[in-house]
């Protein structure tokens, strides 16, 4: 069955798109959450349009995610954390962390899945990396010190 995308489903298609679906993922999963409708000649002609600002929408993403990323890139984040026996942190430094910090900083909101951070039980300098947006992606530095 062939159904007129609404929405960006990912692995699919984006707004605006005809796409060959099954019958029954189209009729139970696509068409009752409202993400496609059925391509007849208004809705192609309405949802052109959509697709318009769709693609101006994805360029605007890009240039905001390429201007975050150079802000971000070689950015030094340092935490301090209480300290026990032989440089281990009592509380590790999570990517939640980094990326609470990202929005303090920057006032930029990056998911924590998007954060490329195993938990930091130790003292020291790490690189982490940030997957931004798509193929845009962002290295900084994060440095652990004993609290005073």
């Amino acid at each position: 069955m062939k159904v007129l995308l609404i929405k960006e489903v990912p692995g699919l298609g984006t707004p605006g798109e005809v796409v060959e679906v099954r019958d029954g993922y189209a009729r139970n999963y696509l068409l009752p959450r409202k993400l496609a409708v059925l391509p007849t000649p208004h809705e192609l002609a309405r949802f052109a349009k959509i697709k318009e600002r769709y693609a101006a929408e994805l360029s605007d993403r890009r240039t905001k995610a390429k201007a975050l990323a150079e802000k971000l890139q070689d950015a030094e984040f340092v935490f301090q954390r209480r300290v026990h026996d032989k440089d281990k942190l009592y509380a590790a430094v999570r990517a939640h962390d980094l990326a609470q910090a990202i929005a303090e900083r920057f006032g930029e909101k990056i998911p924590v899945e998007h954060i490329k951070l195993e938990p930091i039980h130790e003292l020291g300098t790490y690189t982490v990396e940030i997957q931004i947006y798509e193929d845009i992606k962002a290295t900084v530095r994060v440095k652990v010190e004993p609290a005073a």
